[in-house]
């Protein structure tokens, strides 16, 4: 009896063992085949092979500079290692099985091994050399002296979990993907399952840590800034979708618990912050802004074809962003939706896209320029407004770009830019936010610049067609000029301008303007409700990719673009100054100048340092901003009144309220008191409504959003 159940115990571990090992080779041929699906042209390796010195070096590469700013060009030595394995590997190449090409292979690898090139940024040595060392063994491993193999190892162990850089984050999934495919070519079963559930176990809400937030932004490092499109989309949830499909179907498997949280993440943070879901957003980009990036296009689709894989959670809604990405289909999806955790608004129609970007006393302003790039972004998050109608707008602006008239932002015209030491800085107010109800709604940003003091109160107010800024109590102490602006983008038509009841073409310049009524260019309108004095630029500006980072090998080439520019002249020393612009997405001129005499049915109720208040007229919505507690006649015989400072967002059916939605952008409020004309005897879940019939008025207690949700808006439908 006891000899059958040694047998009995010794078959299953057989079984077990023989199951790992089947998972083992799954989870392989997947990692190679993504690999190898990169295909190489024979041109591409002949240039390689070119290259190569008779030491294994290459030529073009100065291995002697290891400084940040040098931005480590040595991964180009492993990585055209890795494309020499691959045609190596590749049947179809006339390098399949040559002899030569693996001797280069090996001739190379042995130069990195002799020499351990250790960069001074820790990404060179547990990112970048690792992947490509670990790639390289995956592609072409089992073909390499055992001995070579063995060396390399120590370079590609750099990445694991004890290492700087797999600190919890983007960063962590990556290493641990590194050291996972390690384990793979290493067929080290016992440490493969560890390190698998510590990437499983990534998705998760960290807020107000570094990682995945509970409004769906992504913050990298502990200063709060925004990174959802950078670490916490390729790095996050690429890098995560990526091991969920390597590992579906085998025991090593993700729950669909945490398949289906990435899909919410991808959905409703993700690509919330890209136009349309299908390019890239530049509002959220920090350091990176100031590099180049290659051609215009639309994001791929494989990290979605993943997720369906393991999962058929919110398909449909994945399958429309594949449609618009490939083209298939047109925008159709509207929303509005703020980034509590992160103050960064958007607001998408089908027809535009565009994006408030703040920073608070909860937040700091950017990221620091790590490594030399972003060294002229202060002011990028001084309440910038991007407008993007096909998303290529701003596409390579920066070479030229005016970075003290950031679009949406007052800045303090200085002489020049503070260091790039002095870019990162703490925010200095709390009333800082939006409310929405998911559909419509206004930001807030009571501003005061932690580089040179400089104050406004900004609001903007969000509609189906148009979009309405305010701004005032514009005031700075420096002898200098401070300066709003309302959009910088790359010219792409002639401009167009209503000026004392006539329509002309501005011609090529830059010039002051007096009264305008509304400015046009590319299909926008810039739509004045009193006719104001505004500065027009529409020429060519030139300057240098250089010029705006301190990484080394970067262009010193003169470039230059048609940029069109607009900004109020605040002057200096501005006390109380204040402005107000429509912005009307999607137009033609002649549609402009047919609507602008009634301002589009847009009525500013008021913009004093202690209101800033808009009602539009045919969508019988009222947004509003007290920076005190007041009241407001929003029609005749109909007031709105706040017992605090907040936001409130009325929509209108008739003569009564049909819903109220609030926000306490300074998240100092468990509850907020509102008060409307009219009598509701309404009852719901987090409200109370108290009519007073003497005074024909309702009160309404609504209990806030508290905890991880401090900052969100509340909605009470009446």
């Amino acid at each position: 009896m006891k000899s059958i159940s040694t047998v009995l115990l010794l078959f299953l571990l057989k079984q077990f063992c023989f199951g790992q090992s089947n998972d083992f080779v799954t989870i392989k041929q997947r990692i190679v085949g993504d690999l190898m699906a990169v295909k190489v042209s024979d041109q591409s390796v002949e240039t390689i092979m070119a290259k190569i010195n008779d030491d294994g070096s290459f030529q073009g590469i100065n291995y002697t500079d290891l400084s940040r700013t040098a931005s480590f060009p040595h991964g180009g030595h492993t990585r055209d290692l890795v494309v020499l394995a691959k045609a190596y590997k590749t049947p179809s190449s006339k390098f399949y099985k040559d002899n030569k090409v693996k001797a280069l292979v090996v001739k190379g690898l042995e130069f990195w091994v002799k020499n351990d090139f250790v960069g001074e940024n820790w990404h060179d040595n547990q990112i970048t050399t690792p992947t490509n060392l670990g790639n390289l063994m995956l592609v072409i491993g089992e073909e390499l002296p055992k001995e070579l193999i063995e060396k390399a190892q120590p370079m590609i162990g750099r990445a694991n979990m004890s290492a700087s850089g797999a600190r919890p984050s983007g960063d962590r999934i990556v290493i641990a993907g590194i050291l996972a495919k390690n384990l793979i070519f290493r067929e080290n079963y016992e440490e493969f399952d560890k390190i698998i559930k510590i990437i499983e176990g990534e998705i998760k809400f960290s807020t107000g840590e570094r990682g995945m937030q509970h409004d769906y932004s992504f913050h990298h490092r502990v200063d709060r800034v925004n990174n959802t499109s950078s670490y916490g989309y390729g790095k996050y949830a690429n890098a995560y979708g990526e091991w969920s499909y390597y590992v579906a179907g085998t025991r090593y498997a993700f729950s669909k618990t945490k398949i289906n949280q990435l899909v919410d993440y991808y959905l409703d943070g993700i690509y919330k912050q890209m136009v349309y879901g299908v390019y890239e957003d530049i509002s959220v980009k920090n350091r990176s802004i100031s590099q180049k990036a290659a051609s215009f296009q639309p994001y791929g689709t494989l990290e979605i074809e993943r997720l369906f894989v393991s999962t058929d959670y919110r398909k449909k809604e994945l399958e429309e962003i594949i449609k618009l990405r490939k083209g298939e289909a047109q925008p159709s999806t509207s929303f509005a939706k703020f980034f509590w955790q992160t103050e960064h608004f958007v607001f998408q129609r089908p027809h535009f896209y565009t994006t408030v970007r703040m920073f608070s006393s909860r937040n700091r302003n950017m990221e620091e320029p790590y490594n030399g790039p972003g060294k002229t972004t202060h002011h990028r998050a001084d309440g910038t407004n991007y407008l993007m109608l096909k998303g290529d707008e701003y596409h390579n602006i920066w070479a030229v770009y005016d970075w003290q008239k950031i679009s949406g932002t007052t800045i303090l015209q200085k002489k020049q830019l503070p260091s790039p030491e002095e870019i990162q800085k703490d925010g200095l107010t709390d009333f800082v936010g939006a409310v929405t109800d998911g559909m419509y709604g206004a930001v807030v940003f009571d501003f005061k610049s932690p580089h040179d003091g400089t104050e406004a109160k900004k609001s903007w107010f969000f509609f189906d067609e148009e979009y309405v800024c305010l701004g005032t109590g514009i005031k700075a102490k420096p002898n200098l000029p401070v300066v709003t602006t309302l959009n910088q983008t790359l010219m792409r038509s002639e401009v167009k301008i209503a000026q004392n009841a006539t329509v002309s073409t501005l011609p090529k310049g830059n010039r002051t303007v007096e009264n305008v009524k509304w400015i046009f260019h590319d299909k926008v309108g810039y739509l004045f409700p009193e006719s104001a004095t505004v500065q027009v630029s529409n020429q060519s500006e030139t300057g240098r990719w250089s010029d705006i980072t301190d990484q080394k090998n970067i262009s010193k080439e003169l470039v230059s673009e048609d940029v069109f520019k607009v900004w109020f002249d605040h002057g200096s020393k501005p006390t109380n100054a204040s402005y107000q612009y429509i912005v009307v997405p999607g137009v033609t001129a002649q549609q402009l100048e047919a609507s602008s005499s009634s301002n589009r049915g847009i009525e500013i109720l008021a913009n004093t340092a202690d209101l800033q208040a808009v009602k539009h007229t045919q969508l019988k919505i009222v947004q509003s901003t007290f920076y005190k507690a007041g009241e407001i006649e929003i029609e005749k015989g109909r007031k709105l009144k706040m017992d605090s400072q907040g936001m409130a967002l009325l929509k209108m059916k008739g003569e009564r309220l049909q819903e109220l939605t609030v926000a306490d952008p300074s998240r100092k409020l468990s509850r907020m008191v509102v008060t409307v004309s009219g009598i509701y005897k309404n009852k719901g879940e987090g409200f109370i409504a108290l009519p007073d019939i003497s005074q024909n008025q309702t009160i309404f207690l609504i209990d806030l959003p508290q905890g991880v949700y401090l900052g969100k808006s509340l909605t009470v439908k009446l």
